[in-house]
C-alpha cells in the first residue's frame, strides 16, 4: 500500500515547500501529491492556491507574477516556493510524483518537463502520475503523450470518474475518500485501476480505508499509514 505524502508531509512542514517533499522522503514516503500552477513567465510553480496570499508574505495571482517575483515572497518567513523541476531535482526516483494540475494552461509545461526527465535524465513514466479534478485537462495530457499516467481525482461521483478514467486509460481514480466502500474499491481495481484516495489523516479513518485494500493513501502524515 503505498504511502503518498499530501503537498509534502504537510502535517509536519509547511505545504508544498521543499523541507515538506524533504520531511516525506525522509519519513519513507512511496510519494508525494504537489499542486501547481504556471506563472507569468512559464516556469511551473509549485503552490495549490492560484494566490499566494494565504502561503507566503506577498499578495498576487502565480499567474500575474514572474518567477523571480515568486521567488521574492517567502512561505512562512522563511521558505522559497519551488519550481517542479526543484521538486523533481530534490527526490531524484526516490519517490512517485503526484502532479495536480490546478490550471489547464500548466498541462503542454508539465507533459514537457516530465518528457524531458524520462529522456535525458533516466526517470521513467512510472515515477510520475499527473490528476486534475479538470478532466478535459487530463484529457489534453492523455492526448499529448499516451505514456504519461494519469489519476482521476474527484469529490462526488465514482462512476462518473470509472467510466471517464475508461475513455482515456487512466491509471488511477483518486476519490474522496469518504467515497470509498469495500465493494466499490474492488469494483474499479477489478477494472485495472489503482484506488489511490485523499486526503486521510485521522486514525480511525486510516485504518477504516486500509480494510477496504485501497493501493494507496494520500495524507498529511504518511508515517501513519
Amino acid at each position: 500500500m503505498l504511502k503518498i505524502a499530501h503537498r509534502g508531509a504537510k502535517g509536519y512542514e509547511p505545504e508544498n515547500t521543499l523541507q515538506a517533499f524533504q520531511k516525506a522522503l525522509d519519513l519513507n514516503a512511496d510519494g508525494i501529491e504537489l499542486d501547481v500552477h504556471l506563472s507569468a513567465d512559464g516556469h511551473i510553480i509549485v503552490i495549490h492556491d492560484e494566490t499566494i496570499d494565504k502561503m507566503t508574505n506577498g499578495k498576487g495571482f502565480v499567474n500575474t507574477l514572474s518567477l523571480q517575483e515568486l521567488k521574492s515572497f517567502l512561505v512562512a518567513d522563511k521558505h522559497e516556493i519551488p519550481t517542479l523541476n526543484e521538486v523533481f531535482d530534490l527526490v531524484d526516483k526516490k519517490c512517485l510524483i503526484n502532479i495536480e494540475l490546478k490550471s489547464k494552461d500548466a498541462l503542454q509545461c508539465v507533459s514537457t518537463l516530465i518528457e524531458k526527465y524520462v529522456s535525458e535524465k533516466n526517470w521513467k513514466y512510472e515515477h510520475f502520475i499527473v490528476s486534475s479534478f479538470d478532466w478535459s485537462a487530463l484529457k489534453d495530457v492523455h492526448d499529448l503523450n499516451q505514456n504519461i499516467p494519469i489519476g482521476v481525482l474527484t469529490e462526488t461521483d465514482l462512476n462518473l470518474a470509472l467510466a471517464f478514467a475508461e475513455t482515456i486509460k487512466a491509471k488511477a481514480i483518486h476519490p474522496y475518500y469518504h467515497l470509498l466502500n469495500e465493494e466499490n474499491t474492488k469494483e474499479i481495481q477489478e477494472k485495472g485501476f489503482l484506488v489511490l484516495p485523499w486526503t486521510v489523516n485521522i486514525e480511525e479513518d486510516i485504518q477504516k480505508i486500509k480494510s477496504f485494500k485501497v493501493d494507496g493513501i494520500i495524507s498529511d502524515f504518511p508515517d501513519k499509514i
